[in-house]
C-alpha cells in the first residue's frame, strides 16, 4: 500500500470517496463536466427520467409512506415492501445530491428537502431510524441482524449525507445522518453489542462520513465492523456463513465468495479502513482477493456473481453464461472497490476493470429511456422474454426484457447514484500530474498538488471512435504531466504530440513538459473487432468465442437472424475474420441441421469439413450483425448470446 500523501480536498468538496492518502486524489463533483457522447447521454437521461421514475415508483409502492406511518404512529397497520426498502429512498437522495452538484438545478434541491423532511419525521429520539423494526406491531430493534438490513439501510443514509455535504455543506440531511451514526456508534461500540449486519454497507457509510465530517469515531466503528466480520458472529443459515462473508476474517480471505454485493461492499470498506489506519496487511488482503476473483470468477463483461440461488460467486471457473447472475448492484460494488484500489496504487488494471464494468454492466441495466432496468445481466438468453409493461416484476433476475420496477429495486437507484457521479471516476490528480482514466467528451478543471491550475477539453466520440484529443485551455508556467490510460486491449495505440508520433503500450502514457494554451495531445486507440476465447477451465463456454470492439463486449441477437431462425442453431465461422461496415461488426455464421431425432439430442451430424459437399441441405451460412451487449433487448424481446459456438 502506498504511503504517499496527496493534498487533501476540502471537507465540502470531492466525490463519493476522498481517501486521506494515496497515489492519486479524486476530483470534485464539479471538476469534470461530461457534455456529450456516450456517458453524456446516459447522465442526461438519468437526470431527465430515472430520478423522477424512482421517486414515482417508491411513492406508488408505499415505500415512502412507510416513513409517514412511523412518524404518525401507524405501524401496527402494516408496512409495504421488503425490510430494506428504506435504503432505496436513501440511494435516491444520494443520486439527487450528486446530480444537484453536477448541474446546480434548483428543482433538485426542493426534492431533496422534501424527501429529507419526510424521512426525518420517522427518526426516534435516540437517533434510530428504520421503518421495519422497533415500533408498534414490528419486531424489536436489531432482532434479525442476519436479514433485517437495519445497519445496511443506515449505511446508505450516511452515503447520501456524504453526497449532500460535499455538494452543499451542512444541512438537515447531514444532521440526520450525524444522529444516526452516533446511535450506531453507541449501540455497536466495543463492549456493547459486538455484532455485524448481515449485509455489509454500514462500514463504507461510516468510513466516508467520518472522512467528510472529520469524525474519527465513525472511522473507528467502521474498522470494528470490518474486524468482526468472519468470526462467526451471525447465525448459521443453510446457504452457509460465506453468504454473509462471516466464514473467514477479511484479512485471511483469498477470494470473494458468497453473496456478490455483500462481498464487494465489504471489500470497499476494508480498503477505506486500511487507508485511514495505514494498515498495509489489510490492504494487501483486498488486493489479493481482487486478483484472484478477477482471474477466476469474473465474466468477460466485468460482471460478478454466477449463482442465482444466493446471488453469489461460484467456485473458480464456474461462469455459466445462461445462468449468469451478474447483478447490476454487484457491478456498482466492483467499481467501488477498483476505484479505491486505483486511488491508492495508481495501477491501470483497476481502471481497466472499471471501464469494462461501466460499459458492459452498469450501462446495460437502464433502458435507453431511463425508465426500465435489468437486475441481472446474463450473457445468454435462450428464449425471447416477454414484452415489458408498467408493472412490478417479482422474479427480478428472470426474463429477457428490462422491467420498470422490481419488488427488490436496489438496482435502479444504484444505477441512478452511480451515473449522477460518473464524472468523478473519469480523472484524478497527483502532485504534478493529471490522469485521465475514462474517456468522454467534456472538460476537466483541476488543481494539481503543487497548486497549479489545469484546464483541458477532451474531444472524443469514444467508444464509437478511438481518437481521444486533449486540448489545453489553461495551464501554469511550470511543466506538468498529462497521463492517459491506454486500455489493456489497445495494442498498437499511438500518441501524437505536435509533430511527433509514437506507438504506446497498454498501461499509461505520460506527456510531461511545459504546456501552452492550445496544445493538443491525441491518443489513437485501435478499435478493430477482436475475437476472444476463454480459459479452457471455464467449462460452460469451451468451444465458444466472444467478440469485443474497444471497451465493448458484443453479442448476437435473434432479431438479426434471417427469417427469425433460432439463435442456438447457429455457430460462428472463425475462419472468416469479422468485418466492420459503418461502425458495425459482422461475422459469418453457420446453421446446423434440424434435429434428426427429437427423442435423443446426441450424435447429431457435424458440419462438413472445408471443401466437402454436405448431403444435409440444412447446412447453410449467412452474415450476422453483432451489437454492443449494453444495447441488447432495446429493439424488443430477443434471444441473445455473448459466447457463440465456434464452427469446426
Amino acid at each position: 500500500m502506498t504511503t504517499q500523501v496527496t493534498r487533501a480536498a476540502g471537507p465540502t468538496s470531492g466525490g463519493p470517496v476522498v481517501p486521506a492518502r494515496g497515489t492519486w486524489r479524486p476530483l470534485d463533483v464539479t471538476a469534470v463536466s461530461v457534455s456529450r457522447g456516450f456517458w453524456g447521454a446516459l447522465q442526461a437521461t438519468n437526470a431527465r427520467a430515472t430520478l423522477e421514475h424512482c421517486e414515482t415508483w417508491m411513492e406508488r409502492e408505499g415505500w415512502l409512506a412507510n416513513f409517514d406511518r412511523v412518524a404518525d404512529g401507524g405501524t401496527a397497520a402494516g408496512r409495504d415492501g421488503w425490510e430494506f426498502s428504506d435504503s432505496e429512498v436513501y440511494k435516491l437522495l444520494e443520486a439527487l445530491s450528486w446530480e444537484l452538484g453536477r448541474t446546480s438545478d434548483p428543482r433538485l434541491d426542493e426534492v431533496i428537502a422534501r424527501l429529507t423532511a419526510r424521512v426525518a419525521r420517522a427518526m426516534d429520539a435516540d437517533g434510530y431510524l428504520n421503518t421495519c423494526f422497533g415500533h408498534a406491531g414490528q419486531p424489536p430493534r436489531y432482532s434479525d441482524l442476519e436479514f433485517g438490513h437495519e445497519l445496511y439501510c443506515t449505511g446508505h443514509l450516511l452515503q447520501a449525507a456524504v453526497a449532500r455535504f460535499r455538494t452543499v455543506g451542512e444541512d438537515a440531511l447531514v444532521a440526520l445522518a450525524r444522529r444516526a451514526a452516533d446511535h450506531v456508534c453507541e449501540t455497536f461500540a466495543p463492549g456493547a453489542l459486538e455484532l455485524v449486519c448481515g449485509h455489509p454497507e454500514i462500514e463504507v457509510g461510516l468510513a466516508e462520513l467520518g472522512r467528510a465530517l472529520q469524525e474519527q469515531r465513525y472511522i473507528d466503528q467502521a474498522a470494528a465492523f470490518v474486524e468482526r466480520r468472519g468470526t462467526g458472529v451471525l447465525k448459521s443459515i443453510p446457504l452457509g456463513q460465506a453468504y454473509f462473508q462471516d466464514d473467514v476474517p477479511v484479512r485471511e480471505a483469498t477470494v470473494w465468495r458468497g453473496h456478490a454485493v455483500r462481498a464487494l461492499y465489504l471489500a470497499a470498506a476494508a480498503v477505506d479502513v486500511a487507508i485511514e489506519t495505514d494498515d498495509s496487511a489489510l490492504f494487501a488482503a483486498v488486493e489479493r482477493q481482487w486478483e484472484t476473483t478477477v482471474a477466476r470468477r469474473t465474466y468477460v463483461t466485468g460482471g460478478m456473481g454466477s449463482r442465482h440461488q444466493d446471488e453469489g460467486f461460484g467456485e473458480d471457473w464456474e461462469l455459466p453464461p445462461d445462468r449468469a447472475y451478474c447483478e447490476t448492484c454487484a457491478g456498482v460494488g466492483s467499481v467501488m472497490v477498483s476505484w479505491r484500489l486505483f486511488l491508492a496504487t495508481g495501477e491501470a488494471k483497476y481502471a481497466d476493470l472499471m471501464e469494462r464494468t461501466f460499459f458492459n454492466v452498469i450501462a446495460t441495466s437502464p433502458r435507453s429511456d431511463g425508465r426500465a432496468f435489468f437486475y441481472a445481466n446474463p450473457l445468454q438468453q435462450r428464449v425471447a422474454g416477454p414484452v415489458s409493461d408498467d408493472s412490478v416484476v417479482s422474479p427480478r433476475a428472470e426474463g429477457g426484457t428490462r422491467a420498470a420496477w422490481f419488488d427488490v429495486s436496489c438496482c435502479p437507484t444504484n444505477v441512478a447514484r452511480t451515473l449522477a457521479a460518473w464524472q468523478t471516476y473519469a480523472a484524478a490528480v497527483g502532485e504534478r500530474e493529471l490522469v485521465v482514466l475514462q474517456y468522454a467528451g467534456g472538460r476537466i478543471r483541476a488543481t494539481l498538488g503543487t497548486g497549479a491550475p489545469v484546464h483541458v477539453e477532451v474531444e472524443t466520440s469514444y467508444p464509437d471512435d478511438g481518437l481521444v484529443a486533449v486540448r489545453v485551455l489553461e495551464t501554469g508556467t511550470e511543466p506538468w504531466g498529462l497521463r492517459l490510460r491506454v486500455p489493456s486491449w489497445a495494442h498498437g495505440a499511438r500518441l501524437e504530440d505536435g509533430a511527433t508520433s509514437r506507438v504506446v503500450e497498454p498501461g499509461f502514457v505520460v506527456v510531461d513538459r511545459r504546456f501552452a494554451v492550445g496544445d493538443v495531445i491525441r491518443l489513437h486507440l485501435p478499435l478493430a473487432t477482436r475475437t476472444t476465447r476463454a480459459d479452457e477451465r471455464i467449462d460452460a463456454v469451451r468451444g465458444c468465442v466472444a467478440f469485443e470492439r474497444g471497451p465493448l463486449v458484443l453479442c448476437a441477437e435473434s432479431v438479426d437472424l434471417p427469417d427469425g431462425a433460432e439463435l442456438d442453431r447457429w455457430s460462428v465461422d472463425t475462419s472468416v475474420p469479422p468485418t466492420e461496415r459503418r461502425g458495425q461488426t459482422w461475422v459469418r455464421i453457420v446453421r446446423g441441421p434440424d434435429d434428426p431425432d427429437e427423442a435423443w439430442p446426441y450424435d447429431v451430424p457435424s458440419r462438413p469439413a472445408d471443401g466437402e459437399v454436405s448431403s444435409e441441405a440444412a447446412f447453410e451460412s449467412a452474415e450476422m450483425r453483432l451489437v454492443p451487449y449494453h444495447s441488447w433487448a432495446e429493439r424488443g424481446p430477443s434471444a441473445m448470446r455473448v459466447w457463440l459456438p465456434e464452427a469446426r
